[in-house]
């Protein structure tokens, strides 16, 4: 059955890269976007080997996505496949999963989910001459560690676009006279800012299209659980809402949008994420937000071939093809593409922002200040002004995402 399943993520793993052009963020000290590097780091080794601690296995798009990118990176400087350490739990197991790997002979060791960092960040000062990085994390910047790193990218751009996608789809159907509410429906994992960041960029793109649109977020409390999230996609779809996005990473809310189409409710589209959905939703799938992990392991890995100093955070968006979308799907609505490349290109020349505070309010108000960065540990960023020259600068701080302002038009369910 995992190799059935294996082989099936592989052919979801359709993947559409567009190259984009630079942002124009204001200098600030610590910006993810050039994050600092430490003046010490583990000393030059003439031969590398990678380990990499997994929150799940090949079954998981999330994870999947991570090994796409590890291997590919690997591939690209010629140096032999990594070690794996598979549904390593966010305890004590992520601790001893590194001490073994660096037991092995790994002179760079990852970690892929956000309960890891604190055991990653254990290792790291046990073993001082490896080099650790951790993706999602938040901790680097002021850890103090020289051998240990934050990684992960500006997914929230690729939501944004993903929502023009889903945006163009619905008034195609408004249109018509198919559909009359520009109700949108969401499966969020956890109420975490990284969900929140997301399925806010990916409503926005929604309203710079169809500006009415209002939305519903349901969240399962798991990242992975296909019955959970397919649940949750059919709860919003009685509701009555048209198009289903995610964050979660399994295929279930896709395939329940696809199995209510094929029950005959031909007015329900799906958005998904990580992986290229249109194999278990070839009817309702429009594309999916996806993370092109291959550019940060390669430059984290190729820091470690050369003994150089690591930033404290590594960060990619779609200027240094750190993001994407999947294939447009068959029941894309015409002039799709093209509203796709234009918001790529805004985001190219700094003429879109994606948190754009004239596009949105919170309570009614317009939002003129938001901290990033959470200081104390209670989940409240309390530090670091985000809102800059009239929009929130969203992984800018750190390399994690940070927003997690409540806007008007999106209805948390539970």
């Amino acid at each position: 059955m995992k190799k059935f399943l294996a082989l099936l993520l592989a052919g979801l793993m359709t993947v559409s890269l567009a190259a984009c052009g630079g942002s124009t963020a204001p200098a600030a000290s610590g910006a993810a976007s050039g994050g600092s590097a430490s003046s010490a780091a583990p000393a030059q080794t003439s031969s590398i080997k990678v380990g990499a601690i997994l929150i799940g296995d090949e079954n998981e798009g999330y994870t999947y996505a991570h090994m796409i990118g590890i291997e590919a990176a690997c591939d690209a400087l010629g140096i032999e496949k990594p070690i794996y350490k598979y549904n390593i739990g966010e305890d004590q197991a992520c601790y001893d999963a590194a001490v073994d790997l660096a037991e092995q002979g790994c002179n760079v060791i990852f970690a892929n989910s956000f309960g890891h960092e604190t055991y990653l960040m254990q290792a790291a000062q046990d073993y001082p001459d490896i080099y650790f990085a951790h993706a999602t994390g938040t901790h680097a910047k002021t850890a103090g560690l020289a051998n240990f790193c934050n990684f992960f990218d500006n997914i929230y751009e690729a939501r944004y676009v993903s929502g023009i996608v889903a945006g163009m789809k619905l008034k195609e159907l408004m249109d018509a006279g198919s559909v009359s509410d520009p109700y949108i429906g969401y499966v969020g994992a956890y109420p975490y800012a990284e969900v929140v960041s997301g399925y806010t960029a990916f409503f926005l793109g929604i309203r710079s299209i169809v500006p009415d649109a209002h939305m519903d977020v349901t969240y399962t409390n798991s990242w992975f659980n296909i019955t959970a999230e397919g649940e949750a996609a059919n709860s919003l779809i009685s509701r009555g809402c048209v198009i289903i996005g995610q964050h979660a990473d399994s295929t279930g809310a896709p395939s329940a949008v696809q199995a209510a189409h094929d029950a005959g409710n031909a007015n329900v589209f799906s958005v998904g994420y990580n992986v290229d959905m249109l194999s278990v939703a070839p009817d309702v799938a429009l594309t999916s937000p996806q993370n092109n992990w291959e550019v940060p392991y390669e430059q984290i890995i190729k820091t470690a071939m050369d003994g150089g100093a690591l930033e404290t955070d590594y960060c990619n968006g779609y200027a240094e093809d750190g993001v994407m979308i999947s294939t447009l799907g068959p029941a894309c609505a015409a002039g799709t593409q093209e509203a796709v490349d234009a918001a790529i290109a805004g985001i190219k020349d700094g003429s879109v922002h994606v948190f754009d505070t004239s596009t949105f309010t919170v309570g009614g108000a317009a939002v003129t200040n938001a901290f990033a960065t959470d200081t104390d540990g209670d989940f409240t960023p309390d530090a670091d002004e985000a809102i800059i020259d009239g929009y929130y600068h969203e992984s800018y701080f750190q390399s994690a995402p940070s927003f997690s302002l409540r806007i008007d038009g999106i209805t948390e369910l539970n």
